[in-house]
């Protein structure tokens, strides 16, 4: 469990992908930190998704797909 991958977002947002665990339950955690001004910390905010483990093959597949449509839409260009 952890942090996988931090992708710099711009103005001090970051999107955080990790592992996370709520009340005894893994979930694939995708969502938006904030550097606090006060600490300088990264702190989540509600922009995101948390979901389980077995619904990961269905966002892949939606994934991929995404990439072949956003692919095409740049070869057109």
């Amino acid at each position: 469990m952890g942090i996988i991958k931090d992708i710099e977002k711009g103005a001090g947002e970051i999107v955080r992908v990790e592992i996370s665990e709520f009340k005894g339950q893994k979930y694939l955690n995708i969502r938006i930190w904030y550097t606090d001004k006060e600490s300088g910390e990264y702190k989540p905010t509600q922009k995101g998704i948390a979901i389980r483990p077995d619904l990961y093959p269905d966002l892949k597949a939606a994934i991929l797909a995404a990439e072949q449509e956003l692919n095409a839409l740049t070869s057109n260009d």
